[in-house]
């Protein structure tokens, strides 16, 4: 067996370098999806507060760095589901 070969039972399957790129892009974009919601404010704060925004609960969610890592949040998010997705459609056809 070579390096970059799997045995699946009978069948074996050969790490192309799209599948290496898309698990590259996979792990990436999941740690920074587990980053990025490690950063929403909860119930007591969280980046709002470490910038010194303490304003309270009732403008949670309201400033201008919090909307833009909804966003960031959200597009990791996407670019997760979609690498992953692409690894399963192209990993289950070899």
């Amino acid at each position: 067996m070579g390096a970059g070969w799997v045995s699946r039972g009978v069948q074996r399957v050969e790490f192309t370098a799209v599948t290496i790129v898309l698990v590259v892009i996979d792990v990436i974009s999941a740690l920074g999806l587990l980053f990025l919601v490690l950063l929403h404010s909860g119930r007591g704060g969280g980046l709002s507060d470490m910038f010194g925004g303490g304003f309270g609960t009732q403008a949670a969610g309201s400033t201008v760095i919090e909307k833009n890592l909804d966003r960031l949040t959200i597009v990791a998010a996407l670019i997760f589901a979609f690498s992953t997705l692409a690894l399963a459609l192209l990993l289950d056809s070899s």
